[in-house]
């Protein structure tokens, strides 16, 4: 199977853009451009959605907030590192001894 070129002109700050945007996910311009274009042919129209989620919205913000929250209704909101140690260490030890 031959290749081709393919050549199309983009606004310097959107290319800019895209390019960070496939960084973060893993690949190149070109790469998702050629994903692109097979997956445009195989499904015979615009199948997918590749979104990262906004800094604020990751599930790992979620689950920091999630924790922080817990802690708050718990009262263990301003413990200190050493009594977060202390705490790991107390619960590893009853649970290796149960």
């Amino acid at each position: 199977m031959s290749n081709s070129l393919v050549q199309f002109r983009a606004e310097d700050a959107a290319r800019l853009k895209a390019i960070q945007i496939c960084e973060q996910l893993g690949i190149d311009l070109p790469t998702y451009l050629r994903i692109c274009i097979s997956r445009l042919v195989q499904e015979n129209g615009i199948p997918f959605s590749m979104k990262l989620d906004a800094p604020a919205e990751s599930k790992a913000m979620r689950a920091m907030r999630e924790a922080s929250r817990i802690a708050a209704e718990n009262g263990i909101a301003d413990m200190t590192l050493d009594e977060i140690n202390a705490e790991i260490a107390q619960a590893r030890k009853q649970g290796s001894a149960g």
